[in-house]
């Protein structure tokens, strides 16, 4: 979706990883309405890029009207009914041997000086404020599981042969279980919407030093030119919002 001049500024990008027969990823980029997502089709499944597209294309058709809180509540309501009809056709697909039709997502939404992030699964948002990275979302995965509950060291978590499995996704089980954080926003703060492709391929630093220069599109632009330095094997999917 193109840009405009809103008080936000912002820009998108996906791309498919070298190691993918299909993008799975898919974004929003709708700063008319100040609402940006990412979702990322759960990998090795059922038809991942169809859910991802499907949770894009539902929160894309809502009106964007009301206040922040409003919003909120029309986004919950918009997911936990797109779980459900995912949940359901793939209980109909049981004989499959994938069933699950699922994918996480990551949105953000802007109002005045208040910003909420909406997520499930392991698609993050992150804020680059006062020079410095500050990472809002938390991973819905065995591999922070792991970390959290058993107080294992993240090479250690890493290691375990489920480490990326999801434990919260759109379509993945019912009821959804949506995490929301709220927060004030300042002047000058960056946001940066991605898929795990796209992290993984970076080190805090990297992304850091991208999000600190120029306009949204020069940092997508460097963000990505980083990323594919490497292998790039898994899809890459970003949205940069300067407020």
């Amino acid at each position: 979706m193109s840009r405009s001049q809103t008080r936000s500024r912002s820009a998108g990008r996906t791309q498919r990883g070298t190691g993918r027969s299909r993008n799975e990823d898919a974004f929003l980029d709708c700063p008319q309405r100040e609402c940006w997502v990412v979702a990322d089709g759960m990998g090795g499944h059922r038809a991942g890029d169809v859910a991802s597209q499907w949770v894009i294309s539902s929160l894309a058709s809502l009106s964007g009207q009301g206040s922040l809180d409003q919003r909120l509540d029309a986004v919950r309501r918009c997911l936990q009914s797109l779980n459900q009809q995912l949940h359901h056709q793939a209980r109909r697909a049981a004989a499959d041997v994938e069933s699950t039709m699922g994918s996480t997502v990551v949105m953000l939404l802007l109002e005045g000086g208040r910003a909420a992030c909406v997520w499930a699964g392991d698609s993050r948002c992150y804020l680059w404020r006062g020079q410095s990275l500050y990472q809002l979302s938390r991973d819905h995965s065995l591999l922070q599981r792991l970390m959290d509950e058993q107080q294992m060291s993240l090479e250690l978590a890493q290691a375990h042969p489920d480490a990326r499995a999801l434990t919260r996704a759109v379509g993945a089980r019912e009821p959804l279980n949506l995490e929301v954080l709220e927060l004030g926003t300042r002047a000058g703060d960056v946001f940066l919407l991605c898929s795990d492709g796209l992290y993984q391929a970076l080190s805090h630093r990297e992304l850091g030093s991208a999000l600190s220069m120029g306009t949204p599109q020069q940092m997508l632009d460097r963000l990505f030119a980083t990323a594919l330095r490497g292998a790039a094997r898994d899809d890459l999917t970003a949205v940069v919002v300067q407020s």
